[in-house]
């Protein structure tokens, strides 16, 4: 029974990944006219379908909104008892039916015509009664479904979906849409945070900053890095440049390199060179990116060597939720 079910479960995924790569054959002009539509609306977009294609149109909605697009779902029942008054002339219309036949959405149309508005559908047979009433149509045909009921919407829901995700990309591209325009819409949860939350924001200042000079003996560095505790300190001239760090694993490195003649080595002596920075007003995010790449864990915030204003420590980031 158990190997049944793995092969039919394995069944499904390739009867799906096989309906999507058909899908791929069959984009054509239509998704561009489609595009340019939603794109010169000047109200919103409406998405509506029953059953498994309404739950679909509710997620392209989301997705349209979360791009800049204003859209919302409705029922086609709940449209035709008062719903239809969120409808205006500017607005347009996105339905999706597997069939081309539901009959909710066939009653809808003509009073979404009365209002003159555009209808673009996401139909599994193209020479259905609704795609012979759209204005734009997007073949989501397959050949079957994923489901051993062969009733049961899998296929056909998964292709729907895949086309709304694709109009959505290509409306990004269209409006020029770009990250920060995405974090707008976005300012809370961790992709709030990715897109919001700058260095500054978590960057350790003033006394927090461990920090000694060019000529400072190891015991006052070994002092200073425990009592900062960022596994570093900076190391500066006497007016303040920045000329290199002192992290833990340099400590260790002088130790074994060094040995007692360590005690009588100047900072200078065991520090990297050329440490990197960030700007304060650069994103924490980009500071984690910084760190993953050269396998370190804190960065200098400065603006050039003359300008340290701060200390930011991958532990800062995590605790912040940004990764």
């Amino acid at each position: 029974m158990a190997n049944n079910v793995l092969l039919t479960i394995k069944k499904a995924i390739n009867i799906e990944q096989k309906a999507i790569e058909g899908l791929s054959d069959r984009v054509d002009d239509n998704y561009v006219k489609a595009v340019e539509f939603i794109h010169s609306c000047k109200g919103r977009l409406i998405c509506s379908g029953v059953g498994k294609s309404g739950l679909i149109a509710k997620k392209i909605a989301s997705t349209m909104s979360s791009i800049g697009v204003p859209s919302f779902f409705v029922h086609p029942t709940d449209a035709i008892h008062g719903d239809l008054g969120m409808v205006t002339s500017q607005d347009i219309a996105l339905l999706i039916s597997n069939s081309g036949r539901t009959q909710e959405l066939l009653f809808l149309l003509p009073l979404l015509k009365r209002f003159g508005v555009p209808i673009i559908s996401i139909v599994g047979d193209i020479r259905s009664e609704l795609a012979a009433r759209s204005d734009v149509v997007l073949d989501a045909y397959v050949e079957k479904e994923a489901s051993p009921i062969k009733l049961v919407p899998t296929s056909s829901t998964t292709v729907s979906l895949v086309i709304g995700d694709a109009l959505a990309a290509g409306l990004i591209v269209k409006n020029d849409f770009k990250d920060n325009d995405f974090a707008m819409l976005h300012p809370g949860g961790s992709i709030g945070r990715k897109l919001f939350v700058k260095v500054k924001d978590l960057m350790h200042t003033k006394d927090e900053i461990p920090i000694i000079e060019t000529k400072s003996k190891f015991d006052k560095v070994v002092y200073e890095i425990s009592s900062k505790r960022l596994g570093m300190t900076i190391v500066a001239d006497k007016n303040g440049s920045l000329k290199g760090i002192i992290t833990d694993g340099d400590l260790r490195r002088a130790v074994e390199k060094y040995k007692s003649s360590l005690f009588s080595m100047n900072a200078v002596d065991i520090m990297t060179k050329n440490p990197k920075m960030i700007d304060r007003e650069a994103l924490a995010a980009k500071a984690a990116n910084i760190m993953e790449k050269y396998s370190i864990t804190s960065l200098v915030v400065a603006r050039d060597e003359n300008s340290i204003e701060g200390i930011i420590h991958l532990h800062d980031i995590l605790k912040a939720g940004v990764l």
